[in-house]
């Protein structure tokens, strides 16, 4: 390399140099915010975790404390007088309200706030949906069997979480209306379903068992 050459190169690296200097007086107040905000950012997370975790630890605490109240009227109030801040939050309190209330022998109440549980919008659809449910269960004993069956039919829709648990209510409808070949094919069906659970696969075989059916097996239904 020349002289002149290497002179040249000099010079464009102190260019080069002078520039980047400059760039940095007149921008570098973008670095230092960008910094700020990242190290301001991963702080404010940490904190808000923090915060989470303390919340949370505070909604079990009180929930613990409720549960542990003597009798079923108790644990009714002391769920009732739980404040929670998320929907689903409040969705677990209600939840564990309406069993408080149920085993007090009050059903009307505990449907109400499950209905208020299977309305809420702002839930996850298996939430809602399990309310529904137990709502249906709870009003069983006194409800209309058309109203009954409309309720658990709309749970046992394709996409519901429980509906093979609707369908099982559905069959219990049919024996309650004396047709019981109809429970024993729903009941069949359950079977043959490929989400059937080991419990509810027991408590189906049970029931057609005791209607006089023969369940048969997926394998042995597939072969026919």
């Amino acid at each position: 390399m020349s002289d002149t050459d290497s002179f040249i190169e000099e010079v464009t690296e102190e260019v080069r140099r002078d520039r980047l200097f400059a760039m940095m007086r007149k921008y570098g107040w973008i670095a230092i915010v960008a910094i700020a905000l990242i190290v301001g950012g991963a702080a404010w997370k940490e904190y808000s975790k923090a915060q989470r975790e303390t919340a949370a630890q505070a909604l079990g605490d009180a929930i613990t404390g409720a549960l542990q109240a003597d009798g079923a009227e108790a644990r009714a109030a002391a769920l009732e007088g739980i404040s929670t801040e998320a929907a689903s939050e409040a969705a677990v309190v209600d939840f564990l309200r309406a069993a408080a209330l149920a085993e007090d022998d009050r059903a009307e109440q505990a449907v109400e706030v499950l209905d208020g549980i299977s309305l809420n919008g702002d839930l996850p659809l298996i939430y809602r949906n399990i309310a529904a449910f137990k709502a249906l269960t709870l009003k069983a004993p006194t409800a209309d069997a058309d109203e009954l069956r409309t309720g658990f039919a709309a749970l046992a829709t394709p996409g519901s979480p429980i509906r093979l648990l609707a369908e099982e209510q559905l069959a219990l409808l049919d024996i309650r209306s004396g047709e019981p070949q109809a429970a024993i094919d729903r009941l069949q069906a359950i079977l043959d379903d490929a989400e059937v659970t080991a419990d509810l696969q027991q408590r189906a075989t049970q029931v057609i068992v005791a209607l006089g059916g023969e369940p048969a097996s997926r394998d042995t239904g597939s072969q026919g």
